[in-house]
């Protein structure tokens, strides 16, 4: 073992666990095991700790550091975890010096302020260990505050990559043989707001794809649906090379409910914002994260965002029960009693599966271009998942023809 990069959560630590891999190897950091961790749930906290003492059970000897969006929030509790040798915050783990400090400093953490974090660094990531499509970062932080997000104490406040630095990792990417890739960050329809000129997200991807002529596919990770400006809206219209796969920040379909999560969107505004992109482009699938049992929820309100599921089209749901974070405005309001909470939530799932089956069986028929991952498995531009008939070299583009649609994935005969 030299260092094995552990990580929890979202697509954005898939990306920085690929930076943390090369700046402990560039101080020569060796034996180590680097805990990428999440605070979006209680949960994921927990999985997180779980998976310290698993490790330090099974590698005694090695180093074992954590690092992420729970370090950075609660630096105290890992640095209580007598499995644990060293904690670095969430701007820390992106800088030679955090692993310089792991090596050499007798202190077992360095955890700084977030939020005088000003700017969104720039990384070039040339390889992803065992994927076929890259994440780009393009933005980090956020300036909003819902009452049941802890992530902007984690993150600290809104940040852009400028567009030249994205551009050029972009190019980097696909010269390295990358047929995709994904723009990523905590809140990207923000993006630009803190760069002189003030682009927008679409105004950023527009002018990447000019510069990225030899890019296959282009794939936005999730967005707030209020805050889309219209190059976004044009792109979607006429530009191929953007995946007709939205994933949508959610959360809830009643309006009180999402007046006391402090969202910027109503229900309206998610419903119009579907038909809209649907217009545009008519084969769009929508993805969305929902909390089920938000503090307050009544089985009427519940019901408001269980019929919007339908409503709106949402294939892909990604369903979260409430969990209280500490320190949140939504902690501190009347709490759904929590088997109700999973049961809401099994509820959203099961309508979910639904949505996700009706659309796998209308591609039975069709021809795409599936973009191969791994054991004959790969990725529709829209996002479903393909088993192909034969092996095919996995990273590269596969025309396929679906024959038929599982539960959960489609199955195609390779051209």
């Amino acid at each position: 073992m030299t260092v094995e990069v552990i990580n929890f959560g979202c697509r954005l630590n898939s990306y920085e666990g690929e930076i943390i891999r090369q700046q402990a190897q560039a101080v020569g950091l060796q034996d180590a095991i680097i805990f990428n961790s999440c605070a979006v749930t209680s949960e994921a906290e927990r999985q997180v700790r779980q998976a310290i003492r698993k490790s330090r059970k099974e590698h005694p000897d090695a180093k074992i550091i954590v690092t992420g969006c729970s370090a950075q929030i609660h630096p105290e509790l890992y640095k209580n975890m007598g499995e644990v040798d060293k904690v670095l915050g969430n701007s820390e783990k992106l800088e030679k010096s955090g692993y310089e400090f792991v090596i050499t400093n007798s202190e077992k953490a360095l955890v700084n302020d977030i939020m005088s974090v000003k700017e969104t660094a720039s990384h070039l990531v040339t390889s992803f260990e065992g994927r076929a499509r890259a994440f780009v970062q393009v933005q980090n932080g956020c300036d909003h505050r819902c009452t049941f997000c802890i992530i902007p104490f984690g993150r600290g406040n809104s940040r852009s990559a400028p567009l030249g630095d994205i551009a050029a990792q972009v190019r980097k990417l696909v010269a390295a043989g990358f047929k995709e890739v994904v723009l990523t960050g905590v809140d990207i329809s923000d993006y630009g707001k803190d760069l002189p000129g003030q682009p927008t997200l679409g105004q950023m991807m527009r002018r990447l794809l000019a510069l990225a002529p030899e890019l296959p596919r282009l794939r936005l990770s999730s967005i707030d649906a209020v805050e889309v400006d219209e190059d976004v809206y044009r792109l979607i219209a006429g530009e191929p090379r953007l995946m007709p796969h939205i994933h949508i920040s959610l959360q809830a379909g009643d309006d009180m409910i999402l007046k006391r999560m402090k969202r910027r969107h109503n229900r309206q505004d998610i419903l119009d914002f579907c038909a809209r992109v649907r217009a545009l482009r008519p084969d769009v699938v929508f993805g969305a994260d929902i909390i089920a049992g938000f503090p307050t929820e009544t089985e009427e309100m519940f019901l408001n965002t269980l019929r919007l599921v339908e409503e709106a089209g949402l294939t892909y749901l990604h369903v979260f029960p409430y969990s209280s974070r500490p320190g949140t405005p939504a902690a501190k309001m009347p709490q759904v009693p929590k088997h109700v909470r999973k049961e809401r939530a099994a509820r959203l799932r099961a309508a979910g599966d639904k949505q996700l089956g009706n659309y796998l069986k209308s591609q039975i028929g069709n021809t795409i271009e599936v973009l191969v991952e791994k054991d004959r498995l790969g990725r529709s531009p829209h996002f479903a998942v393909v088993e192909l008939d034969r092996d095919c070299e996995p990273g590269g583009l596969v025309k396929a023809k679906i024959i038929n649609a599982g539960i959960t994935h489609l199955q195609g005969k390779a051209a």
